[in-house]
């Protein structure tokens, strides 16, 4: 991806490209090796790489003076590895607020959430994940769930060689990063993934937080990986790594930290009672589940429950990618009512409080029972229900009752 003529577009390009033409300091944040500094260096005059210490010496002494006389936009690429930079930044935006001045990248986002962070008000946040197989196969067209929103079931297309299961499974564990897209051998692509994994439970692991041990870290991985797409009790997760509460509470926070793990909030409403406030974890690319397990797409098919939850950790990566990058992204969710009487993997809700629910299914012809969640939401919240689907490993669009269809998988790529 270094060079032009490789190059795979990015949904981030014309976000990144706006908002330099009218505001003077954009963050793009997102985990480790997902491309975020190849596409910040195709706007950038300058780029100061603050990972490698030669760089980073005079920014540490004197981030003002180091930051003046460079030709702008000035890419400050991980920032984090180098914090004071930030109030560097500050004072020259505060000094002179003209568009295009900087674009930082990070890998670490702890310290953007912390309460006392510099940047507030000055710059403005993008979130770039792995690459989409719709970015990949640089198919174009909007987000699904933006189509379906516009355009109801209108909007939904498919494209001409959708995969089958396996075909999912195998694009799944390729995952979004893109050195793992590229196109490699199945025994180096996991050996890179599995690289990955053991340089972040130690090496970035480390630069984030002194106090993890690599050893328990990773434990507390694999039982996020097998469990991953799912609710499950914090007890299952410590008891399965072998560590207590409270290092499994560290843990996730570390992991949350550098991007690697993301929860789903439980959606709630005071329409509906008995609803559980339990977060759902996922992994933020499903590959991460082939690094830490070490499985291949032969073993992901002949374990049906770890199927299930790489699929919908897979459909999910694909949706959050893209919905990170709307103007105005909705609000990603999903729903548990207790004991699991009713269950919706993933509740986007828009500003006025529309709602598109979505079901993931390993099923090539999913029926009406597949849906009957959705139904029961439909019902429960009336008008606010834009729209239901199952997303299912067939190729075929059809309705399953009203305002509920069941949409191939591959619909989120179509262009």
């Amino acid at each position: 991806m270094g060079s032009p003529a490789s190059y795979i577009p990015r949904l981030a390009d014309a976000p990144i490209a706006e908002l330099l033409g009218e505001v003077p300091a954009i963050m793009l944040l997102g985990p480790r090796a997902t491309g975020k500094t190849t596409t910040a260096r195709r706007f950038a005059r300058s780029v100061v790489r603050l990972d490698s210490e030669v760089e980073a010496v005079a920014f540490r002494a004197d981030p003002d003076a180091a930051l003046r006389g460079l030709d702008e936009p000035v890419l400050l690429d991980e920032w984090q590895a180098v914090p004071g930079v930030l109030a560097g930044v500050k004072r020259a935006v505060d000094d002179e607020p003209r568009p295009g001045r900087y674009l930082l990248t990070g890998s670490v986002r702890g310290d953007v959430e912390a309460p006392t962070w510099p940047g507030t008000g000055r710059l403005i946040r993008l979130t770039m994940y792995g690459l989409t197989v719709r970015e990949a196969a640089r198919s174009g067209g909007r987000a699904l769930i933006a189509r379906v929103r516009e355009s109801g079931i209108e909007g939904v297309s498919v494209p001409r060689d959708p995969p089958d299961l396996r075909g999912y499974v195998e694009l799944a564990l390729r995952g979004g990063f893109p050195e793992m897209v590229e196109d490699l051998s199945p025994a180096t692509r996991s050996r890179w993934i599995t690289s990955y994994v053991d340089q972040m439970v130690t090496r970035d692991a480390k630069q984030a937080d002194e106090g993890r041990d690599p050893v328990r870290l990773r434990r507390y991985l694999e039982a996020l990986a097998i469990h991953t797409g799912c609710v499950v009790e914090d007890r299952t997760l410590y008891e399965a790594a072998g560590i207590n509460r409270k290092t499994a509470a560290a843990y996730e926070r570390l992991l949350r930290n550098l991007i690697v793990l993301e929860a789903l909030p439980a959606w709630t409403s005071s329409r509906l009672k008995r609803l559980t406030r339990g977060a759902k974890r996922h992994l933020v690319d499903p590959s991460l589940v082939a690094g830490a397990l070490g499985v291949d797409p032969a073993g992901v098919m002949r374990d049906g429950v770890l199927l299930g939850r790489v699929l919908e950790t897979f459909v999910v990566s694909q949706i959050r990618a893209e919905a990170a990058l709307e103007p105005i992204p909705p609000r990603l969710y999903h729903l548990r009512a207790e004991q699991g009487r009713h269950e919706v993997d993933l509740v986007a809700e828009f500003g006025a409080g529309d709602l598109i629910a979505v079901e993931v299914k390993a099923d090539a012809a999913p029926r009406a029972g597949a849906a009957r969640h959705l139904a029961w939401l439909r019902d429960a919240v009336g008008e606010r229900f834009l729209a239901g689907l199952v997303l299912h490993t067939g190729t075929h669009v059809y309705e399953l009752g009203r305002l509920i269809w069941a949409v191939p998988v591959c619909a989120l790529w179509s262009p």
